[in-house]
């Protein structure tokens, strides 16, 4: 099952986990969308810095560390994701609490290694 997921904190930087996420999800063959810190592309994806309302959102996975998404909260939220994926650095209480409150699933764990491993 394809699972349209955003990845939050984008870089165009190949030697960022964000990247190689975004390149990893495509090969993967699931729909990427992508925010960061300017507009740009990785892998022929449009990586964006405004807060576009994506449709039909599954997973959320984060590359920003837990100051830099407080900004996102509401953003997050509003999208109605399946799920957040927390990746290694990501990890934040307070989100989390949040999402289950809204009845979305989180997970502390690898973008990378979920792909690699077949359990996305």
């Amino acid at each position: 099952m394809k699972k349209k997921t955003l990845v939050l904190g984008a870089s165009d930087n190949p030697a960022r986990y964000s990247n190689l996420a975004i390149n990893s999800l495509k090969q993967h063959g699931h729909p990427v969308v992508a925010i960061g810190r300017r507009d740009t592309s990785v892998a022929g994806i449009d990586v964006t810095k405004e807060k576009k309302d994506f449709d039909d959102v599954d997973t959320v996975t984060l590359y920003l560390n837990e100051t830099h998404q407080k900004e996102y909260y509401d953003y997050i939220l509003s999208l109605k994701p399946k799920r957040i994926i927390f990746n290694p650095g990501a990890e934040n209480m307070e989100l989390e609490k949040l999402a289950e409150e809204n009845n979305i699933k989180t997970q502390e764990a690898c973008t990378l290694v979920l792909l690699s491993t077949g359990q996305y």
